[in-house]
Protein backbone atom coordinates (compact mmCIF):
# COMPACT_ATOMS: atom_id res chain seq x y z
CA UNK A 1 0.00 0.00 0.00
CA UNK A 2 1.06 3.36 -0.86
CA UNK A 3 1.82 5.81 1.61
CA UNK A 4 -0.98 7.99 0.18
CA UNK A 5 -3.45 5.35 0.22
CA UNK A 6 -2.89 4.56 3.28
CA UNK A 7 -2.96 8.31 4.62
CA UNK A 8 -6.55 8.18 2.60
CA UNK A 9 -8.00 5.20 4.40
CA UNK A 10 -6.76 6.43 8.10
CA UNK A 11 -8.46 9.69 7.33
CA UNK A 12 -11.83 7.74 6.32
CA UNK A 13 -11.45 5.65 9.20
CA UNK A 14 -11.41 9.23 11.37
CA UNK A 15 -14.70 9.88 9.71
CA UNK A 16 -15.66 6.85 10.06
CA UNK A 17 -15.30 6.93 13.98
CA UNK A 18 -17.09 10.32 13.97
CA UNK A 19 -20.11 9.63 12.09
CA UNK A 20 -20.47 6.63 14.56
CA UNK A 21 -19.80 8.73 17.54
CA UNK A 22 -22.86 11.14 16.07
CA UNK A 23 -25.55 8.39 15.50
CA UNK A 24 -24.57 6.80 18.75
CA UNK A 25 -25.00 10.36 20.62
CA UNK A 26 -28.10 10.47 18.79
CA UNK A 27 -29.36 7.18 20.23
CA UNK A 28 -28.00 8.22 23.41
CA UNK A 29 -30.04 11.97 23.63
CA UNK A 30 -32.99 10.08 22.47
CA UNK A 31 -32.80 7.58 25.54
CA UNK A 32 -32.45 10.37 27.86
CA UNK A 33 -35.20 12.69 26.02
CA UNK A 34 -37.35 9.48 26.73
CA UNK A 35 -36.65 9.14 30.22
CA UNK A 36 -37.48 12.54 31.34
CA UNK A 37 -40.72 12.44 29.45
CA UNK A 38 -41.56 9.22 30.42
CA UNK A 39 -40.60 10.32 34.19
CA UNK A 40 -42.92 13.66 33.67
CA UNK A 41 -46.00 13.01 31.37
CA UNK A 42 -48.06 12.93 34.07
CA UNK A 43 -47.37 16.12 35.44
CA UNK A 44 -46.63 17.60 31.98
CA UNK A 45 -48.86 15.69 29.16
CA UNK A 46 -47.72 17.29 26.18
CA UNK A 47 -44.65 15.73 27.33
CA UNK A 48 -46.22 12.38 25.70
CA UNK A 49 -45.55 13.73 22.16
CA UNK A 50 -41.97 14.55 23.23
CA UNK A 51 -41.50 10.88 24.29
CA UNK A 52 -43.60 9.20 21.39
CA UNK A 53 -41.02 11.27 19.12
CA UNK A 54 -38.04 10.04 21.78
CA UNK A 55 -39.15 6.72 21.38
CA UNK A 56 -39.54 6.33 17.74
CA UNK A 57 -36.34 7.97 17.39
CA UNK A 58 -34.83 4.80 19.84
CA UNK A 59 -36.58 2.15 17.45
CA UNK A 60 -35.21 3.89 14.05
CA UNK A 61 -31.98 4.38 15.63
CA UNK A 62 -31.56 0.60 16.82
CA UNK A 63 -33.26 -0.82 13.86
CA UNK A 64 -30.74 0.78 11.88
CA UNK A 65 -28.20 0.31 13.86
CA UNK A 66 -28.71 -3.39 13.87
CA UNK A 67 -29.00 -3.03 9.79
CA UNK A 68 -25.93 -1.52 9.48
CA UNK A 69 -23.87 -3.43 12.09
CA UNK A 70 -25.17 -6.95 10.57
CA UNK A 71 -23.38 -5.76 7.31
CA UNK A 72 -20.11 -5.96 8.80
CA UNK A 73 -20.10 -8.67 12.19
CA UNK A 74 -23.00 -10.24 14.78
CA UNK A 75 -24.47 -7.03 16.41
CA UNK A 76 -23.58 -7.58 20.49
CA UNK A 77 -21.32 -10.76 19.23
CA UNK A 78 -24.82 -12.99 18.98
CA UNK A 79 -24.77 -14.66 15.88
CA UNK A 80 -28.23 -14.32 14.97
CA UNK A 81 -28.57 -15.56 11.32
CA UNK A 82 -28.48 -13.39 8.19
CA UNK A 83 -25.60 -11.16 10.35
CA UNK A 84 -22.02 -10.23 9.83
CA UNK A 85 -22.91 -10.53 6.34
CA UNK A 86 -20.06 -9.70 4.39
CA UNK A 87 -17.49 -11.65 6.24
CA UNK A 88 -19.51 -14.82 6.24
CA UNK A 89 -20.59 -14.15 2.26
CA UNK A 90 -17.48 -12.74 1.11
CA UNK A 91 -17.08 -15.63 -1.30
CA UNK A 92 -20.65 -15.01 -2.78
CA UNK A 93 -20.49 -11.49 -3.16
CA UNK A 94 -17.03 -11.41 -4.82
CA UNK A 95 -18.33 -13.88 -7.07
CA UNK A 96 -21.64 -11.76 -7.48
CA UNK A 97 -19.57 -8.77 -8.71
CA UNK A 98 -17.56 -10.66 -11.01
CA UNK A 99 -20.66 -12.27 -12.91
CA UNK A 100 -22.13 -8.83 -12.72
CA UNK A 101 -18.67 -6.61 -14.21
CA UNK A 102 -18.78 -9.81 -16.97
CA UNK A 103 -22.54 -9.20 -17.56
CA UNK A 104 -22.64 -5.80 -17.85
CA UNK A 105 -19.25 -3.96 -18.83
CA UNK A 106 -17.64 -6.89 -20.35
CA UNK A 107 -20.35 -7.95 -23.31
CA UNK A 108 -19.60 -7.66 -26.72
CA UNK A 109 -22.27 -4.84 -27.50
CA UNK A 110 -20.93 -2.65 -24.52
CA UNK A 111 -17.51 -2.89 -25.82
CA UNK A 112 -18.23 -2.40 -29.36
CA UNK A 113 -20.61 0.70 -28.38
CA UNK A 114 -17.61 1.88 -26.44
CA UNK A 115 -14.91 1.53 -28.80
CA UNK A 116 -17.18 2.67 -31.95
CA UNK A 117 -17.61 6.05 -30.41
CA UNK A 118 -13.38 6.69 -29.54
CA UNK A 119 -10.81 7.13 -32.10
CA UNK A 120 -8.24 5.00 -30.35
CA UNK A 121 -5.65 5.41 -33.22
CA UNK A 122 -5.77 9.03 -33.61
CA UNK A 123 -5.27 9.48 -30.13
CA UNK A 124 -2.54 7.26 -29.95
CA UNK A 125 -0.83 8.61 -33.09
CA UNK A 126 -1.68 12.12 -31.17
CA UNK A 127 0.74 11.49 -28.27
CA UNK A 128 3.39 9.55 -30.40
CA UNK A 129 3.52 12.47 -33.08
CA UNK A 130 5.31 14.30 -29.89
CA UNK A 131 9.34 13.85 -30.30
CA UNK A 132 9.54 13.30 -26.42
CA UNK A 133 6.60 11.24 -26.11
CA UNK A 134 8.45 8.58 -28.96
CA UNK A 135 11.65 8.71 -27.43
CA UNK A 136 10.20 7.58 -24.32
CA UNK A 137 8.36 5.11 -26.47
CA UNK A 138 11.79 3.86 -27.98
CA UNK A 139 14.04 4.39 -24.56
CA UNK A 140 11.27 1.84 -22.77
CA UNK A 141 11.30 -0.40 -25.61
CA UNK A 142 14.69 -0.31 -25.47
CA UNK A 143 15.25 -1.11 -22.14
CA UNK A 144 13.01 -3.63 -21.99
CA UNK A 145 15.02 -5.59 -25.06
CA UNK A 146 18.48 -4.85 -23.49
CA UNK A 147 16.81 -6.49 -20.31
CA UNK A 148 15.94 -9.49 -22.32
CA UNK A 149 19.40 -9.63 -23.99
CA UNK A 150 21.20 -9.40 -20.54
CA UNK A 151 18.84 -12.40 -19.70
CA UNK A 152 19.37 -14.50 -22.17
CA UNK A 153 23.00 -17.68 -22.22
CA UNK A 154 25.18 -16.88 -25.10
CA UNK A 155 25.70 -20.86 -25.20
CA UNK A 156 22.35 -21.65 -25.27
CA UNK A 157 21.21 -18.69 -27.59
CA UNK A 158 24.16 -20.14 -30.07
CA UNK A 159 22.58 -23.81 -29.41
CA UNK A 160 18.56 -22.76 -30.61
CA UNK A 161 20.44 -20.28 -33.46
CA UNK A 162 22.12 -23.73 -34.77
CA UNK A 163 19.23 -25.67 -33.70
CA UNK A 164 16.90 -23.42 -35.77
CA UNK A 165 19.20 -23.17 -38.78
CA UNK A 166 19.77 -26.98 -38.87
CA UNK A 167 15.90 -27.74 -39.14
CA UNK A 168 15.02 -24.91 -41.71
CA UNK A 169 18.14 -24.67 -43.43
CA UNK A 170 20.31 -27.26 -43.35
CA UNK A 171 18.27 -30.83 -42.74
CA UNK A 172 15.98 -29.56 -46.19
CA UNK A 173 16.96 -30.52 -49.46
CA UNK A 174 18.95 -28.28 -51.27
CA UNK A 175 18.76 -29.85 -54.89
CA UNK A 176 14.95 -29.45 -55.56
CA UNK A 177 14.66 -26.05 -54.58
CA UNK A 178 17.90 -24.59 -56.15
CA UNK A 179 17.16 -26.48 -59.70
CA UNK A 180 13.61 -25.19 -59.96
CA UNK A 181 15.07 -21.80 -58.64
CA UNK A 182 17.56 -22.06 -61.18
CA UNK A 183 15.27 -22.76 -64.01
CA UNK A 184 13.27 -19.70 -63.37
CA UNK A 185 16.47 -17.70 -63.73
CA UNK A 186 17.70 -19.04 -66.67
CA UNK A 187 13.61 -18.92 -68.35
CA UNK A 188 13.83 -15.45 -67.23
CA UNK A 189 17.42 -14.59 -68.76
CA UNK A 190 18.73 -13.47 -65.32
CA UNK A 191 22.18 -15.67 -65.65
CA UNK A 192 23.37 -13.62 -68.81
CA UNK A 193 24.02 -10.52 -66.54
CA UNK A 194 26.28 -12.57 -64.11
CA UNK A 195 28.24 -13.63 -67.26
CA UNK A 196 28.75 -10.76 -68.55
CA UNK A 197 29.77 -9.27 -65.55
CA UNK A 198 32.07 -12.25 -65.22
CA UNK A 199 33.28 -11.64 -68.62
CA UNK A 200 34.09 -8.22 -67.88
CA UNK A 201 35.91 -8.44 -64.73
CA UNK A 202 37.80 -11.42 -66.41
CA UNK A 203 39.03 -9.08 -69.26
CA UNK A 204 39.58 -6.09 -66.95
CA UNK A 205 41.92 -8.50 -65.13
CA UNK A 206 43.87 -9.58 -67.98
CA UNK A 207 44.12 -6.27 -69.49
CA UNK A 208 45.81 -5.15 -65.86
CA UNK A 209 48.03 -8.08 -65.71
CA UNK A 210 49.34 -9.13 -68.94
CA UNK A 211 52.31 -10.84 -67.16
CA UNK A 212 50.32 -13.65 -66.00
CA UNK A 213 50.01 -15.90 -69.17
CA UNK A 214 54.01 -15.84 -68.93
CA UNK A 215 55.49 -18.96 -68.95
CA UNK A 216 51.90 -20.54 -69.07
CA UNK A 217 52.41 -21.74 -73.10
CA UNK A 218 55.89 -21.11 -73.79
CA UNK A 219 56.81 -23.15 -70.82
CA UNK A 220 55.39 -26.09 -72.14
CA UNK A 221 57.85 -25.84 -75.21
CA UNK A 222 61.12 -27.52 -76.56
CA UNK A 223 63.79 -25.57 -74.40
CA UNK A 224 65.92 -25.73 -77.92
CA UNK A 225 63.59 -22.89 -79.43
CA UNK A 226 65.08 -19.47 -79.31
CA UNK A 227 63.67 -17.01 -76.51
CA UNK A 228 61.67 -14.54 -78.93
CA UNK A 229 59.71 -17.86 -80.04
CA UNK A 230 58.51 -18.14 -76.44
CA UNK A 231 57.77 -14.08 -76.34
CA UNK A 232 55.34 -14.52 -79.52
CA UNK A 233 53.95 -17.68 -77.86
CA UNK A 234 52.73 -15.56 -75.35
CA UNK A 235 52.06 -12.69 -76.70
CA UNK A 236 49.92 -14.48 -79.11
CA UNK A 237 47.94 -16.43 -76.70
CA UNK A 238 47.50 -13.26 -74.66
CA UNK A 239 45.97 -11.41 -77.67
CA UNK A 240 43.73 -14.28 -78.95
CA UNK A 241 42.50 -14.78 -75.51
CA UNK A 242 41.27 -10.70 -75.17
CA UNK A 243 39.95 -11.59 -78.11
CA UNK A 244 37.70 -14.26 -77.52
CA UNK A 245 36.22 -13.02 -74.18
CA UNK A 246 35.58 -9.69 -76.70
CA UNK A 247 33.24 -12.13 -78.87
CA UNK A 248 31.97 -13.97 -76.28
CA UNK A 249 31.09 -10.48 -74.28
CA UNK A 250 29.59 -8.85 -77.83
CA UNK A 251 27.54 -12.12 -79.38
CA UNK A 252 24.84 -13.01 -77.45
CA UNK A 253 24.47 -16.11 -79.77
CA UNK A 254 27.93 -17.08 -79.02
CA UNK A 255 28.58 -20.66 -78.86
CA UNK A 256 30.13 -20.24 -75.43
CA UNK A 257 27.36 -18.82 -73.75
CA UNK A 258 25.20 -21.31 -75.53
CA UNK A 259 26.98 -23.97 -74.37
CA UNK A 260 27.06 -22.30 -70.96
CA UNK A 261 23.14 -22.35 -71.19
CA UNK A 262 23.13 -25.86 -71.92
CA UNK A 263 25.14 -26.93 -69.02
CA UNK A 264 23.44 -25.03 -66.28
CA UNK A 265 19.48 -26.13 -67.90
CA UNK A 266 21.16 -29.67 -67.33
CA UNK A 267 22.77 -29.26 -63.84
CA UNK A 268 19.30 -27.72 -63.11
CA UNK A 269 17.58 -30.62 -64.11
CA UNK A 270 19.99 -32.92 -62.50
CA UNK A 271 19.63 -30.89 -59.24
CA UNK A 272 16.33 -31.68 -59.04
CA UNK A 273 15.89 -35.47 -60.69
CA UNK A 274 18.69 -36.88 -60.32
CA UNK A 275 20.01 -38.72 -57.07
CA UNK A 276 23.93 -38.76 -57.59
CA UNK A 277 23.88 -35.09 -57.91
CA UNK A 278 21.62 -33.96 -55.10
CA UNK A 279 23.34 -36.58 -53.03
CA UNK A 280 26.85 -34.66 -53.43
CA UNK A 281 25.30 -31.57 -53.01
CA UNK A 282 23.84 -33.06 -49.61
CA UNK A 283 27.08 -33.88 -48.91
CA UNK A 284 28.77 -31.00 -49.49
CA UNK A 285 26.90 -29.20 -47.61
CA UNK A 286 26.80 -31.69 -44.64
CA UNK A 287 30.50 -30.89 -44.90
CA UNK A 288 30.35 -27.13 -44.87
CA UNK A 289 27.89 -26.80 -42.01
CA UNK A 290 29.62 -29.57 -39.79
CA UNK A 291 33.14 -27.92 -40.09
CA UNK A 292 34.69 -26.39 -36.77
CA UNK A 293 35.21 -23.29 -38.32
CA UNK A 294 31.97 -22.48 -39.39
CA UNK A 295 30.51 -23.52 -36.46
CA UNK A 296 32.57 -20.80 -34.58
CA UNK A 297 32.36 -18.02 -37.21
CA UNK A 298 28.02 -18.58 -36.70
CA UNK A 299 29.32 -18.22 -32.43
CA UNK A 300 31.09 -15.20 -32.93
CA UNK A 301 28.42 -13.50 -35.70
CA UNK A 302 25.88 -14.04 -33.01
CA UNK A 303 28.26 -12.62 -30.23
CA UNK A 304 28.92 -9.48 -32.33
CA UNK A 305 25.21 -9.24 -33.25
CA UNK A 306 23.93 -9.03 -29.27
CA UNK A 307 27.18 -6.88 -28.32
CA UNK A 308 25.87 -4.57 -30.86
CA UNK A 309 22.55 -4.32 -30.66
CA UNK A 310 22.86 -3.70 -27.12
CA UNK A 311 25.67 -1.04 -27.42
CA UNK A 312 22.75 0.75 -29.91
CA UNK A 313 19.89 -0.24 -27.48
CA UNK A 314 21.00 1.45 -24.26
CA UNK A 315 22.69 4.24 -25.94
CA UNK A 316 20.05 7.10 -26.52
CA UNK A 317 22.41 9.13 -28.69
CA UNK A 318 23.25 6.02 -30.43
CA UNK A 319 22.06 6.59 -34.54
CA UNK A 320 19.49 3.17 -33.79
CA UNK A 321 17.53 5.28 -31.40
CA UNK A 322 17.59 8.36 -32.95
CA UNK A 323 16.07 6.88 -36.41
CA UNK A 324 13.83 4.42 -34.29
CA UNK A 325 12.62 7.64 -32.45
CA UNK A 326 11.59 9.81 -35.99
CA UNK A 327 10.40 6.51 -37.78
CA UNK A 328 7.35 6.05 -34.89
CA UNK A 329 6.92 10.11 -35.47
CA UNK A 330 6.65 9.50 -38.79
CA UNK A 331 4.66 7.09 -38.73
CA UNK A 332 2.24 8.44 -36.25
CA UNK A 333 2.09 11.82 -38.65
CA UNK A 334 0.97 9.51 -41.60
CA UNK A 335 -1.52 7.82 -39.32
CA UNK A 336 -2.67 11.56 -38.07
CA UNK A 337 -2.60 12.76 -41.66
CA UNK A 338 -4.33 9.82 -43.33
CA UNK A 339 -8.26 9.72 -42.34
CA UNK A 340 -8.86 6.26 -44.49
CA UNK A 341 -5.59 5.06 -42.40
CA UNK A 342 -6.73 5.79 -39.26
CA UNK A 343 -10.23 4.99 -39.67
CA UNK A 344 -8.59 1.18 -40.90
CA UNK A 345 -6.50 1.23 -37.88
CA UNK A 346 -9.60 2.17 -35.84
CA UNK A 347 -11.78 -1.11 -36.86
CA UNK A 348 -8.53 -3.45 -36.21
CA UNK A 349 -7.66 -2.24 -32.54
CA UNK A 350 -11.98 -2.38 -31.94
CA UNK A 351 -11.60 -6.02 -33.72
CA UNK A 352 -8.69 -6.84 -31.76
CA UNK A 353 -10.32 -5.08 -28.06
CA UNK A 354 -13.49 -7.39 -29.17
CA UNK A 355 -11.28 -10.65 -29.54
CA UNK A 356 -9.63 -10.41 -26.47
CA UNK A 357 -12.91 -9.26 -24.27
CA UNK A 358 -15.01 -12.11 -25.73
CA UNK A 359 -12.02 -14.46 -25.62
CA UNK A 360 -10.51 -13.72 -22.16
CA UNK A 361 -14.21 -12.09 -20.64
CA UNK A 362 -14.47 -14.70 -17.81
CA UNK A 363 -10.52 -14.69 -17.04
CA UNK A 364 -10.91 -10.59 -16.67
CA UNK A 365 -14.17 -11.05 -13.99
CA UNK A 366 -12.60 -13.99 -12.28
CA UNK A 367 -9.85 -11.69 -11.04
CA UNK A 368 -12.36 -9.87 -9.32
CA UNK A 369 -13.90 -12.71 -7.72
CA UNK A 370 -10.41 -14.84 -6.91
CA UNK A 371 -8.84 -11.60 -5.58
CA UNK A 372 -11.76 -11.32 -3.30
CA UNK A 373 -11.80 -14.97 -2.19
CA UNK A 374 -8.37 -14.78 -1.32
CA UNK A 375 -9.12 -11.83 1.11
CA UNK A 376 -9.25 -12.27 4.90
CA UNK A 377 -12.58 -12.15 5.92
CA UNK A 378 -11.96 -9.39 8.64
CA UNK A 379 -9.51 -7.43 6.11
CA UNK A 380 -12.81 -7.55 4.04
CA UNK A 381 -14.60 -6.25 6.19
CA UNK A 382 -12.66 -3.80 7.41
CA UNK A 383 -12.06 -2.65 3.50
CA UNK A 384 -15.67 -2.40 2.98
CA UNK A 385 -16.21 -0.42 6.11
CA UNK A 386 -13.54 1.88 5.81
CA UNK A 387 -14.96 2.52 2.29
CA UNK A 388 -18.76 3.16 2.78
CA UNK A 389 -19.26 2.80 6.91
CA UNK A 390 -19.21 6.73 6.95
CA UNK A 391 -22.05 6.99 4.49
CA UNK A 392 -23.93 3.95 5.99
CA UNK A 393 -23.85 5.79 9.43
CA UNK A 394 -26.27 8.59 7.44
CA UNK A 395 -28.68 5.42 7.75
CA UNK A 396 -28.34 5.66 11.32
CA UNK A 397 -29.01 9.16 11.47
CA UNK A 398 -31.72 9.66 9.37
CA UNK A 399 -33.21 6.27 10.73
CA UNK A 400 -33.57 8.46 14.06
CA UNK A 401 -34.90 11.31 12.64
CA UNK A 402 -37.23 9.21 10.18
CA UNK A 403 -38.05 7.03 13.61
CA UNK A 404 -38.76 10.55 15.74
CA UNK A 405 -40.90 11.62 13.31
CA UNK A 406 -42.99 9.03 13.09
CA UNK A 407 -43.43 8.21 16.86
CA UNK A 408 -44.83 11.18 17.18
CA UNK A 409 -46.86 11.43 13.95
CA UNK A 410 -48.54 8.01 15.23
CA UNK A 411 -48.76 9.59 18.84
CA UNK A 412 -50.58 12.57 17.59
CA UNK A 413 -52.97 10.52 15.08
CA UNK A 414 -53.60 8.08 18.17
CA UNK A 415 -54.40 11.20 20.45
CA UNK A 416 -56.59 12.65 17.89
CA UNK A 417 -58.51 9.04 16.93
CA UNK A 418 -59.52 9.28 21.24
CA UNK A 419 -60.38 12.21 21.74
CA UNK A 420 -62.84 11.64 18.81
CA UNK A 421 -64.37 8.82 19.82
Amino acid sequence: MTTATADRDTERRRALRRMKVLATGLLLIAAVVFAVAFALQDAYPWLGYVRAAAEGAMVGALADWFAVTALFRHPLGLRIPHTAIIPTRKDEIGESLGEFVETNFLSDEVVATRLGGLDLAGAIAGWLATPANARRVVAEVSGGLTGIAGLLDDDRMREAVEAVVRTHLVEPEWGPPLGRLAERVLASGGHREAVDLLLDRLDDWLAAHPEALTQLVSGRLPSWLPSFVDRLVDERVYVELRRFLSDVRHDPEHRVRQALDDYLADFARRLQNDPATIGRLEDAKARTFDDPRIRELAASAWTAARTAAVDALSDPSSELRHRATAAVVDAAARVLDDQELRASLNARLGDAALHLVSTYRHDIASIISDTVRGWDPEETTDKIETQVGRDLQFIRINGTVVGALAGLAIYTLATLTSSLF
